[in-house]
């Protein structure tokens, strides 16, 4: 044991003095002894080797390698971006700082989603002021949505989250999930520095979009002018941007210059990933974790339904001590099905009564669960959460759990109306007749669909009630739609010039972009 203690003192000794760097000064250094790296000078000891004392390491700096406690240090440490100094800096210090409140809870909030954000900084190798823009963009709520429609702590718009890969269908939105969006945003951050060579530039694309950005810089440059993100000739809001970054920055960076109260985030990881495996529901997952379900939607704000499908979204977050107390509770779960819901394609459009009676429910939870609005069908084709039957166990399908999309039409009052089939006319033909589907003339007369009709037979159909009336006089179906249309208000030749006066008149939202 002696001889094991003396092996790792003396391996101590040789690891110390070859980390130890001798006084360029010193008499016990020759040249033998040194080797050069650009302005680095390493010096090797001859001889027997000989503890360090504090005398020969008095002198000499030392690094040290503990990680910072607080993850506001860390943060302050990676701040690498260019200062804005400017009035607009100050007016956003004093309006932040005037508001302790505002900030105090737009930090706590930040505190579930900052380590990781950073982490995905440092990994990149990107300035951590970036870690701040969710505070300018959402004031760090994942569930923000502008009136442009933009949405998540990133503010997406629909069409760049789809070009970002963000799901957006019937269950899940990723433009609010914590993982996909940082992501997403930092992708697109790295393709704007790409691009303009200057993260100011780079933040104003992200608010304004890069070819806005271009084109004003290109108009500067035609007029002779300077193209720096103070020289271009913006938004106001896009003008503000920065301003608001570096106000925020600089809050952080001196928080006792400001009297503001930074809440204590600690240097360590708030939430971790859990695999799903099988359809779950988000109050069962929130039980089985011992976390308030409100607590595990803000760490899961994608979701949009009561159950979690594992094709879809086959990781979760939650808080890093209940992942585990969920890994044990749910490996002893046995108390029946994980999910209550599953999804069913609508086969036809129909209406929210046909609908709800084929599932099974009442019409208000069939409304509630999928946010049907009133004098609403629903549209064949659509994803359609309904309740799950106690001995379904087959989960949602991928394709289903990632593409499903509800759509409606406008729910039409329609009389039932007699009609006769002309010659060789069968479901298909009287369909298209009478603007209907084949599959509802087929089921309105209790037939197969296809079936073909005699000669005069009277037929069953439903119709608008204008055209359904018209049609009981003996008027022609083309005939009573003209004239139903033509009792309709006709829109004024004014109305797009209306529209287009009020987009105009609208500022320039920086969401347009995202």
């Amino acid at each position: 044991m002696r001889r094991l203690l003396n092996l790792l003192c003396l391996a101590s000794l040789v690891w110390l003095a070859g980390c130890a760097s001798t006084n360029p000064g010193s008499s016990s250094a020759s040249s033998s002894d040194t080797a050069t790296s650009g302005d680095a000078t390493a010096h090797y000891p001859e001889g027997p080797l000989r503890p360090i004392t504090s005398g020969l390491a008095r002198g000499h700096a030392i690094t040290g390698i503990d990680a910072p406690q607080d993850l506001w240090e860390r943060i302050r440490a990676g701040f690498s971006m260019p200062d804005l100094e400017s009035d607009l800096v100050v007016e956003r210090e004093q309006w932040y700082a005037s508001r302790p409140d505002y900030m105090q809870r737009m930090t706590e909030r930040s505190s579930k989603y900052l380590f990781y954000i950073v982490e995905e900084l440092e990994l990149r190798g990107m300035p951590s002021e970036l870690a701040l823009l969710p505070y300018i963009e959402s004031a760090f709520n994942p569930q923000a949505v502008s009136s442009a429609k933009a949405a998540g702590m990133w503010q997406f718009m629909p069409a760049t989250g789809n070009y970002f890969d963000l799901k957006q269908n019937a269950f899940r939105d990723d433009r609010r999930d914590v993982l996909a969006s940082t992501r997403a945003a930092l992708d697109y951050l790295q393709k704007l520095y790409g691009m303009f060579g200057d993260w100011h530039l780079a933040l104003a694309a992200y608010n304004w979009g890069e070819g806005s950005v271009q084109r004003a810089m290109a108009r500067n440059q035609k007029q002779g002018l300077g193209t720096r993100y103070t020289e271009l000739s913006m938004p106001a809001e896009t003008r503000m941007y920065v301003p608001k970054l570096q106000a925020i920055k600089n809050i952080i960076a001196r928080p006792e210059q400001f009297q503001a109260v930074l809440p204590s985030i600690g240097n360590h990881p708030y939430f971790q990933t859990v695999d799903i495996t099988r359809d779950i529901d988000v109050a069962l997952v929130a039980r089985l974790a011992d976390v308030e379900e409100a607590d595990f939607r803000a760490l899961n704000p994608s979701l949009h339904k009561p159950v979690i499908l594992a094709a879809g979204m086959p990781q979760i977050l939650l808080p890093w001590d209940n992942a585990q107390v969920f890994r044990r509770n749910l490996q002893a779960y046995d108390e029946g099905q994980y999910a209550s819901w599953t999804v069913w394609a609508v086969p036809t459009t129909m209406t929210v009564a046909a609908a709800a009676q084929h599932a099974g429910m009442s019409v208000a939870d069939l409304r509630a669960v999928n946010a049907i609005p009133p004098g609403m069908m629903i549209k064949a084709g659509s994803a359609l959460m309904v309740a799950r039957a106690q001995t379904m166990r087959k989960d949602v399908s991928s394709h289903l759990a990632d593409n499903g999309q509800i759509a409606f039409t406008p729910e039409v009052a329609t009389r039932r109306t007699t009609v006769r089939a002309r010659k060789g006319e069968n479901t298909t033909t009287l369909a298209k007749r009478y603007r209907v589907t084949p599959a509802q003339v087929a089921q309105w007369n209790g037939v197969r669909a296809g079936s073909a009709f005699k000669t005069g037979q009277q037929l069953v159909v439903y119709l608008p009630l204008r055209a359904a009336a018209s049609v009981a006089k003996g008027t022609p179906f083309k005939t009573a739609v003209a004239s139903t249309a033509a009792r309709r208000p006709a829109a004024t030749a004014k109305a797009p010039q209306r529209k287009r006066a009020a987009a105009a008149s609208t500022t320039v939202a920086s969401k347009q972009k995202r």
